[in-house]
């Protein structure tokens, strides 16, 4: 798998542990150096802190490795409270919640505070790394993709959903890369994987898009003889619908366009709306910034409204 620069996300018994004087350095000051360490401290007989401490680990176990959390119970770790005291930081009242990044204080808050407001904390911290790489592994994997250099490209994707699960972005190059290999079923079979949180995300309802597209390609006609029959007969609303299909299996989206639009104009509830249905599907298979997509859903919205 590639290294993005920063370590591999921790099981989620590994994301939070109980620290000690004697472990404070290592696991706090020095670990805070690979990625942020937040540190609870916290004693037995403090309410607050009991109900803090839970919401607290399940917002660090949720950035999936992104941040960890040690835990310094203050009454077993008296020395190490004072030291702390004595360089500035407020332990005289707990919970007192530190977060540690390269070494250094970074951010805190003492009391008990609002689920919402700990979980921004908590993201507000793991913030602090960056993505780690991420956003330029996706670019060198979009651009992989571009130049032609598929494999490779794929394995990029993969490797950046190893290190996050949850990275639409990912999940749409993957398919896209399944898609350039002709390999339809694969892409519609990791479609499938796709969590539910996930599945409204842009760059997933493109994917399906694009695989719809695909799919659509492998059935279209002779542009020629689709291009004949049009012109033969305006009205056949169905020659000029498998023209803009076949336009655009063969790379003329902004033809494939303008002929449904065309369509649309003449009959907008021909076949169930299937010209505007089409029109969506190739619009949203392209970057919303795509001037072919401006330049149709202006046409489109013209002819809605007209």
């Amino acid at each position: 798998m590639l290294e993005f620069g920063q370590s591999q996300p921790q099981p989620a018994a590994d994301l939070v542990k109980d620290g000690t004087e004697a472990t404070f350095m290592a696991d706090v000051v020095e670990a805070s150096r690979e990625v942020p360490v937040i540190v609870d401290f916290w004693a037995t007989w403090c309410g607050p802190c009991k109900t803090l401490g839970p919401v607290l680990e399940q917002a660090v176990q949720a950035a999936k490795g992104r941040v960890r959390m040690v835990k310094i119970d203050v009454d077993q770790n008296q020395r190490l409270a004072q030291a702390l005291a004595q360089q500035g930081l407020p332990l005289q009242s707990i919970p007192t919640v530190v977060a540690f990044y390269q070494g250094q204080v970074a951010d805190m808050f003492q009391g008990a505070q609002p689920q919402s407001e700990v979980v921004s904390f908590v993201n507000r911290v793991a913030d602090l790394a960056g993505d780690g790489g991420l956003g330029e592994a996706l670019e060198a994997a979009e651009a992989m993709l571009a130049e032609g250099a598929v494999v490779d490209a794929a394995q990029t994707f993969a490797a950046i959903l190893g290190e996050d699960p949850t990275n639409a972005a990912a999940f749409g190059g993957m398919v896209r890369a399944h898609l350039a290999l002709g390999e339809a079923d694969k892409a519609q079979a990791f479609l499938d994987t796709v969590p539910a949180e996930m599945a409204g995300k842009p760059e997933i309802e493109a994917a399906r898009a694009q695989l719809e597209l695909a799919r659509q390609a492998a059935d279209a006609g002779p542009v020629a003889e689709l291009r004949a029959a049009v012109e033969a007969d305006p009205a056949n609303l169905q020659a000029r619908f498998d023209l803009a299909r076949a336009l655009h299996a063969g790379g003329e989206v902004e033809g494939a366009v303008a002929e449904l639009l065309e369509l649309f104009r003449r009959d907008r509830e021909w076949n169930d709306g299937a010209a505007k249905a089409q029109l969506f599907t190739i619009f949203d298979a392209l970057k919303p910034t795509d001037p072919v997509v401006l330049n149709g859903r202006r046409k489109l919205s013209s002819l809605i409204f007209a």
